[in-house]
């Protein structure tokens, strides 16, 4: 069957956009792929690792992804339901008994996936401390967050502690009491094939890795035990973060991307079920905003938007309104992204796929308005 047809010509414009950004500064160089069908219509290195533009991409380049940690997160917690480990419906607290007390006892697992569970948002548990042990950080969770409301009552993004708290619960559960590496090794890269990612910085992956640029475009740093400086947990190797934590390349994630535009399964590899997908493209924050970006947009004067949360990932939904995912994406459209760099999605209609991870930390609104721009030049494609 021949693959769907691409506009040739919007694509070679997406490319020459992307390059008009980086020679205006706004960041540093970027990688992409786009899939329709089982054709690859574009895959692209464009622009460097650096501001001085000075060491060129590549199509293997390594990426901290940041926050699309968070889907690999979300999807072993989806799996887990499905192996019967836990439900989304469990508490925090039965899996996690330490986690008890003020109010800790009502969250559940899916306010987590849906960044609902009334915790504050806080990007460090302890200032300054060292991020890159799993063990110290759920630790400080587990003594520091408590909620300042009920659960399901408005939608605040966790940076941090909702992954946290769901690796945890995936270490207590599994039968084979693996560590959070060995099951994201085990359950998603290796039947993905996915050899150019890790959990942490692996050794291997080290020569091609693009170094953080966060350009003052972030709250806070992110300090590892090697003491390697302000953002040196993403340069440690054994670092286990699962929130921001994973390292790769768009040839590695755009097959974790097809694998949910096969619907949980890619290559005979069946990662989650049709039935789970399905619940977790749901809309399950209503109307509500997302408190972190409506924050963030009213600095430049925008006005609320619905904040459109499944379970575990970001969606287009139907309002007229700033996304990522662009506005010309179907509703359903669904993926993740990561703080000012990096970005995934899949629009089911249009049997489509988007990977874009890039250099050079933008700030939170330009970062939604390239994105946007973006991947409406990819949906124009099709």
């Amino acid at each position: 069957m021949a693959a769907p047809v691409m506009d040739q010509q919007r694509l070679a414009d997406l490319q020459n956009v992307i390059r008009g950004d980086i020679e205006a500064g706004l960041y540093h160089g970027a990688v992409i792929k786009v899939m329709r069908g089982e054709s690859v219509a574009l895959e692209a290195a464009i622009g460097a690792a650096d501001a001085a533009q000075t060491r060129p991409l590549a199509l293997d380049s390594v990426f901290s992804i940041f926050s699309i940690t968070k889907a690999f997160t979300n999807t072993l917690v989806l799996r887990a339901i499905e192996l019967g480990q836990f439900a989304l419906t469990s508490t925090v607290s039965e899996l996690i008994p330490e986690f008890s007390g003020h109010g800790r006892e009502k969250v559940q697992i899916w306010h987590l996936l849906s960044h609902q569970a009334g915790f504050p948002i806080i990007f460090e548990v302890k200032p300054g401390m060292y991020i890159d042990r799993f063990d110290e950080m759920i630790a400080a969770v587990i003594e520091v967050v408590k909620p300042i409301e009920l659960p399901a009552t408005t939608v605040a993004y966790s940076p941090l502690v909702n992954h946290v708290l769901m690796a945890e619960c995936l270490r207590r559960t599994d039968p084979k009491r693996r560590g959070y590496r060995q099951i994201v090794q085990d359950e998603i890269l290796t039947p993905l094939k996915m050899n150019h990612t890790s959990v942490g910085l692996r050794a291997d992956l080290k020569p091609r890795h693009v170094v953080p640029d966060f350009r003052g475009n972030y709250p806070i740093g992110h300090r590892g035990h090697s003491d390697l400086g302000p953002n040196g947990a993403f340069e440690e190797e054994h670092a286990e973060m699962p929130w921001v934590g994973i390292a790769s390349t768009v040839p590695d994630m755009s097959r974790f991307a097809e694998m949910f535009r096969h619907n949980g399964t890619l290559e005979g590899a069946r990662i989650l079920s049709p039935a789970t997908l399905a619940l977790a493209r749901r809309n399950w924050t209503g109307e509500k905003p997302n408190e972190l970006y409506a924050a963030r947009g009213r600095e430049r004067g925008w006005d609320p938007v619905p904040g459109y949360i499944g379970l575990g990932f970001s969606l287009r939904g139907t309002a007229m309104c700033r996304n990522m995912f662009g506005t010309l994406a179907s509703p359903g459209t669904f993926g993740n992204y990561g703080a000012g760099t990096t970005l995934f999605w899949i629009d089911p209609e249009r049997d489509l796929s988007f990977t874009f991870l890039s250099a050079g930390l933008m700030e939170s609104n330009a970062n939604m308005e390239r994105f946007q721009k973006l991947s409406d030049m990819v949906i124009s494609a099709a």
